[in-house]
């Protein structure tokens, strides 16, 4: 019960990767926040929390927009008095197997609103109660297209989390003596909605991409994310800050 007494926000955790942070976070004794757009999604994970002895609550939000992030921090507050940890996991693909010169402002507009300004906006709003309550992690979710080139015609969510990485670098830096720590997780290929083995044609795409970028050559599981998430949130991780933490299988780079 490492989290035990403490209040962590995660969003985008109606599924996937937050979901699986959610419930890890609750299994380790905290109360725990679940933010995301889909008001059924959400409140079924409230009720899985519920159901295993936790304490969780729903905060409907879209995270590109300003208005619905400071609500979110501060239902947190007023729900829960306080916040130790944030998740800040919620993203799209934004437009696939298109080339840049294709991608229109209106697909480039989307995936930064919620790629990296609605990680700005989190951390803006998550920072100003940690530094009330004195102290705080967050863990922003970035991707191995923050750390390298996209696979071909995904320009600008690589660019996206790219720059995920630089809100997370520099933060850290500014908050550093204030007990405030910033890192990022790079999550590789995942099981997630995103990342859906099931769709048609896609088992042979996706076996073709772990190839080239699992070491493992397999996809991830949420699990498995989720606990280096929680993990960089935790006292164990006291003296990292503004790392990176590529949680991806390990390289590719192989003849085989």
């Amino acid at each position: 019960m490492k989290f035990e007494g403490k209040v962590a926000l995660v969003t985008g955790a109606s599924s996937g990767l937050g979901k699986a942070t959610a419930l890890k976070f609750a299994r380790e004794g905290a109360k725990v926040v679940i933010a995301a757009r889909r008001v059924e999604q959400g409140g079924n994970v409230v009720r899985r929390i519920a159901e295993s002895g936790g304490e969780a609550h729903f905060v409907q939000a879209d995270v590109s927009r300003a208005a619905d992030v400071e609500r979110l921090v501060n239902d947190t507050v007023q729900k829960f008095g306080r916040l130790d940890c944030a998740v800040n996991n919620a993203g799209i693909s934004g437009p696939r197997y298109t080339p840049l010169a294709a991608v229109t402002e209106e697909q480039w507009d989307q995936v930064m609103n919620v790629n990296l300004k609605g990680v700005w906006l989190c951390m803006k709003y998550e920072i100003q109660a940690m530094l009330a309550s004195g102290r705080g992690a967050i863990v922003n979710i970035a991707s191995i297209y923050g750390l390298k080139p996209a696979d071909s015609g995904h320009v600008p969510y690589g660019a996206s989390k790219h720059g995920v990485l630089g809100l997370t670098t520099g933060a850290a830096v500014d908050y550093a003596q204030m007990s405030i720590r910033i890192n990022a997780v790079a999550p590789g290929f995942t099981h997630s909605e995103m990342v859906d083995v099931n769709r048609p044609g896609a088992a042979e795409s996706y076996r073709k991409l772990v190839a080239r970028h699992s070491g493992m050559n397999r996809l991830g599981n949420a699990d498995e994310a989720a606990n280096a998430i929680v993990w960089l949130c935790s006292d164990e991780a006291s003296y990292v800050n503004g790392a990176v933490l590529a949680v991806d299988g390990g390289g590719a780079t192989r003849m085989y």
